[in-house]
């Protein structure tokens, strides 16, 4: 297992590599100039100017190259002065934003707990709701359970963020006011009352999150249940006269999670990227709200290393599902 690790973690070097050229690519040719923004008065020299401090006017493999540079070496640099106090990237150039003419690891530093409060705690409520609901639906199969729930999950899942984001909007915050419709960034939490406006601003995004992951995740681990109880092992087992919870929850289980923990694992970034529409509906000041507006700023710093971080969540979890599988069925050996 330790070899497969890290074979795979070398592995992923050129991956992220070749993910990061074509994100670098991909926006070098899209429309967009960041000088846009730019008021008319200002005179054409003065942008041109702008244009070469920005770095514009370098050729692409240049800026690419900095580009490598700045995510792999000077920001690390900057994490370790920060932890130790020390200067050692006090003679490099940092990531800039074009937009906020600040460092762009500034904006993930400020931006990811806001993500974190909301995908981290809908997918892990999306998690704990959906694999009860895909057991007892496959243990149940073809009851009234079973079928509503069927109904329930495929609508749930059909429907995307920017409509049931609205829409929880409508009737939780205008119609019953029982919710806040925005999200509050700068919310601290002092006391219990200052705790309990945390939770109440936090169940809209979280419902809306949660509900296509636990629509997909359930419908797996149903399929993987009705599998695994028709298996001999499990006739085996209730022929021995084990209870029906030991066979259900520790011999079906077991064997069931197999392939529910590698969509569990590699579904988290996929949340990643509903939440972009998700923050904007609910006004989040997360990873997701952020990069829409560098798109429309034109801002290709911001744009690239926020993507690429998206990248970088996939491919980690590719890997930890990987991992997960083996240490789960034991029969999996990596060579």
């Amino acid at each position: 297992m330790l070899t497969f690790t890290i074979r795979r973690l070398i592995l992923s070097v050129p991956t992220l590599l070749f993910i990061s050229l074509a994100i670098f690519l991909l926006l070098e040719l899209s429309p967009g100039d960041p000088m846009a923004q730019v008021p008319l008065t200002v005179p054409p020299d003065v942008k041109e100017k702008m244009r070469q401090a920005l770095g514009l006017g370098q050729p692409w493999h240049i800026r690419y190259w900095k580009w490598l540079v700045q995510f792999f070496w000077v920001e690390p640099l900057v994490f370790v002065d920060w932890l130790t106090g020390s200067g050692f990237s006090a003679n490099y150039q940092r990531m800039i934003s074009w937009q906020t003419r600040g460092p762009v690891m500034a904006l993930v530093v400020q931006s990811l707990p806001q993500t974190m409060w909301v995908v981290a705690m809908s997918y892990v409520v999306g998690v704990l709701i959906a694999i009860p609901i895909g057991i007892y639906s496959a243990y149940r199969h073809y009851s009234i359970f079973d079928q509503s729930g069927t109904f329930i999950t495929m609508v749930g899942f059909s429907i995307p963020p920017f409509f049931t984001g609205p829409l929880m909007i409508v009737i939780f915050a205008v119609q019953l006011g029982w919710l806040p419709s925005t999200y509050n960034t700068v919310h601290k939490v002092l006391d219990w009352d200052s705790f309990v406006i945390q939770l109440k601003q936090m169940v809209l995004p979280i419902m809306v999150l949660s509900l296509q992951t636990t629509a997909q995740i359930s419908r797996y681990m149903r399929s993987s249940m009705l599998d695994n109880l028709k298996q001999d092992y499990v006739l085996t087992a209730r022929a021995k006269g084990l209870s029906e919870w030991i066979v259900v929850m520790v011999h079906a289980l077991r064997n069931s999670m197999i392939p529910v923990v590698t969509v569990i694992a590699l579904g988290i970034p996929s949340v990643f990227g509903g939440a972009i529409i998700t923050e904007n509906v609910f006004k989040v000041n997360g990873l997701g709200y952020q990069l829409l507006i560098a798109l429309f700023a034109s801002d290709i710093p911001t744009v690239m290393t926020f993507t690429f971080i998206f990248a970088v969540l996939i491919v980690f979890f590719n890997l930890v599902a990987d991992i997960l599988y083996g240490v789960l069925d034991p029969r999996i050996r990596y060579e």
